[in-house]
């Protein structure tokens, strides 16, 4: 009895170092999320100086992109790249971003932003999709739920401490090391990942595409490329800011042919499958709502 115990409280060892991996990624994220927009628009203190107006537009811009790119970063770790190499890349490009905050100017914040907004795509949806391949075997099935409790303690544990390191570091030495300690946080996210990799190397399976499914070509060009040029013409062509800004404008009518997209999925459904697609489409309604 005590060894059947033991065995449903056991963890796979990879666990703890995607957890410490996970608590720097977010450690990273959230410190320089808590100073972005102040050091956008401090005008006396090394920030840009920029206005307010301006600077929500450019931090809107920013955290839509960073919800937008997990779709692409996941789809091609699924078919492509692997889940360890793209969280391995995701993982460098955020650290180098963090740090171009850190340089002066606004190309660089530009580049820096663009850095991030990629590697957030590549880390953020496959080091959570490695996990569940952990706990896929009959071993440790049973303790997937508590798993994913533990694995989310430490996001809440680097969001808590991010913002505390990033006031003292702006407020004792400047912008500039508040964002570089962002970087060094993901380095060694990236650092204890590799460190980790023996662990979680046979739960890093590929799934290319099955018959029913739609090709990578076919995705960008009914999905992606029509949200693209939606985007572009909510910027270029529509007068007045019709939602408050030229970017506002873009990202709504961009999201037409993606809803579109989906309500093609609903109405091409069996009559089996309408119902529980139904209930998925108006929790994502909730969630974007939120």
């Amino acid at each position: 009895m005590s060894t059947k115990t033991a065995t449903k409280s056991k963890h796979p060892k990879g666990l703890y170092y995607l957890f410490f991996s996970e608590m720097w990624e977010r450690f990273g994220f959230y410190l320089m999320l808590a100073i972005f927009f102040l050091y956008m628009i401090d005008a006396q203190n090394g920030g840009l100086g920029i206005s307010k107006e301006s600077a929500s537009d450019i931090f809107g811009t920013f955290i839509a992109f960073v919800y937008l790119t997990p779709f692409l970063g996941g789809l091609l770790a699924d078919r492509v790249l692997g889940y360890r190499l793209s969280i391995s890349i995701g993982g460098i490009l955020m650290a180098i971003g963090y740090i171009g905050l850190a340089l002066p100017g606004d190309l660089a914040m530009v580049a820096a932003l663009g850095l991030i907004i990629i590697g957030n795509g590549f880390f953020k949806p496959n080091i959570s999709t490695l996990l569940g391949g952990l706990y896929s075997t009959p071993e440790y099935q049973d303790q997937k739920d508590t798993g994913y409790n533990i694995f989310y303690m430490g996001i809440n544990l680097g969001a808590f401490i991010a913002p505390l390191v990033a006031s003292y570091l702006r407020n004792n030495y400047g912008w500039g090391y508040a964002f570089a300690a962002a970087g060094v946080g993901m380095f060694l996210g990236v650092i204890i990942f590799w460190l980790g990799n023996k662990h979680y190397k046979d739960a890093d399976v590929r799934k290319p595409a099955a018959a029913n499914d739609m090709s990578l070509t076919r995705i960008f060009s009914v999905v992606i490329l029509p949200a693209v040029v939606a985007g572009v013409l909510g910027w270029v062509l529509i007068p007045g800011d019709i939602f408050g800004s030229n970017s506002t404008d873009a990202f709504i009518f961009g999201a037409i042919p993606i809803m579109v997209f989906y309500g093609s999925l609903w109405a091409r459904a069996s009559s089996e499958d309408k119902r529980p697609i139904a209930a998925l489409l108006s929790i994502f309604a909730v969630v974007i709502v939120f």
